[in-house]
């Protein structure tokens, strides 16, 4: 009987992801290739990067190398490298745009199947399944499949990360399971700097578990995690340490966020909680030296800033984590998305299907709980979510990471209900979700 209910989830498993293909195949050819070509954004980097590395010139400042542009190979960090180092072979290979939208298709179509298996994981058959139908569809999903950026990529190590976070806990003695889970959080830092904070999270609700086994095992764990981390995050540390005169953990972006954010016209108005890297008041002029000296002053000017406006910076901080949670002032993000690449169809349409989906992650986390199943990992990318806006702005796109739980823990729910269909005069249970 197991072997058999194994091989229906499996097959249906396939299905769903050929119709994730579909869906992903058709909005690449007939949107997104053709909608982001006359958009400048963050996907310019990881491009023109991803091809300055497969030159073999190494991570510098790609936008330096442009026709007309000095030439001069400066050192760059801008983003941390996970996308770049995926997308440079197939940039090695072929002159154009579109095979990098296939790379980060195919990355999402993991996102699919492995949302799949950690609902299953965590509920069962019938909740995994739903959970790999809704992420073949929600627009949330499939949207960042389409362009040439770091959602994708990182999806699928953030749902790595708490796929082998609830394997390594089945049996939480075998450390080297958690070093699996380290290994796969710091790869999924490498893909969004704030995601360093995925894997300690998870480590701290080992050690706070104490069904987890006795406290030697859970430490033992922790460290494990923590320890497959640093494995992966060192040689870019030092990489970036041998070429900066300051302190680069994972990228000089935070410097820039940071100041945008931090400005009058973000403290107030219809732009409270946003950014802006057009230019004065909010972006200053450069002081001179490397990116990581720029990062730094823009760091100490964001915070004095901060403490200048003490208090403000609450409100703001609410603004903030509400618009990346889609609960201030939504519609801003429709014009907001078409900048970064997405057709403004696409937010509303996403947003319909988000907010029933929010409100079911919501019940999923009560049906989990009630269940005694180890809720935290769900939890886990939501909480990073938030405190990245903390210093610097909201919005939709850094929902990202936190998506595939959402979709998760809403297939919880829905799997928990006690669906009836009826058979001649018996009604006969439709729910296989199993305890």
């Amino acid at each position: 009987m197991r072997r058999s209910a194994n091989r229906r989830f499996w097959s249906v498993l396939g299905l769903i992801l050929v119709l994730a293909a579909g869906v992903r195949v058709a909005y690449v050819v007939g949107v997104a290739d053709g909608f982001n070509r006359t958009r400048f954004y963050d996907a310019a980097f990881y491009e023109l990067e991803a091809r300055t590395v497969a030159q073999g010139r190494g991570f510098v400042d790609p936008f330096n190398l442009l026709p007309g542009r000095s030439q001069e190979l400066v050192p760059a960090a801008d983003h941390p490298p996970l996308t770049v180092l995926v997308l440079a072979p197939v940039a090695a290979v072929w002159d154009s745009q579109l095979p990098m939208r296939w790379a980060s298709a195919l990355a999402g179509l993991g996102v699919v199947a492995l949302t799949a298996l950690l609902a299953r994981r965590v509920a069962g058959d019938t909740a995994g399944l739903v959970a790999g139908g809704i992420a073949a569809l929600y627009p949330f999903l499939w949207v960042n499949d389409g362009l040439i950026m770091s959602e994708s990529f990182t999806g699928v190590f953030v749902v790595a990360t708490l796929l082998a976070s609830y394997d390594a806990m089945r049996d939480p003695t075998r450390w080297w399971r958690w070093l699996i889970a380290g290994l796969l959080g710091g790869a999924a830092a490498l893909g969004r700097a704030e995601l360093m904070l995925l894997a300690p999270l998870v480590a701290a609700g080992v050690v706070m578990r104490p069904r987890a086994g006795a406290l030697r095992a859970r430490l033992v764990g922790a460290a494990a995690l923590a320890l497959g981390v640093l494995v992966v995050l060192a040689p870019w540390f030092v990489y970036n340490a041998s070429r900066f005169d300051r302190t680069v953990l994972l990228s000089t972006n935070d410097g820039l966020a940071m100041v945008a954010s931090n400005c009058d016209p973000m403290y107030r108005g219809p732009g409270i909680g946003l950014t802006s890297i057009t230019g004065p008041p909010c972006l200053p002029d450069p002081p001179r030296g490397d990116q990581s000296v720029v990062a730094a002053e823009y760091r100490e000017r964001a915070i004095e800033y901060m403490r200048d406006h003490a208090g403000r910076v609450p409100v703001v901080v609410a603004a903030r984590i509400g618009r990346d949670w889609g609960l201030f002032r939504p519609g801003d993000m429709v014009e907001w998305n078409e900048r970064e690449g997405r057709p403004s169809w696409v937010t509303v349409l996403g947003s319909v299907v988000y907010y029933p989906l929010l409100a079911g992650a919501v019940v999923g986390s009560v049906v989990l709980w009630r269940r005694r199943r180890w809720l935290w990992p769900l939890l886990v990318p939501a909480v990073v979510v938030t405190a990245a806006a903390l210093l610097s702005y909201g919005q939709v796109r850094f929902r990202a990471p936190a998506e595939p739980s959402i979709v998760v823990l809403a297939a919880v729910a829905l799997a928990a209900v006690p669906w009836r269909r009826t058979t001649g005069t018996a009604e006969v249970s439709a729910d296989a979700s199993g305890p």
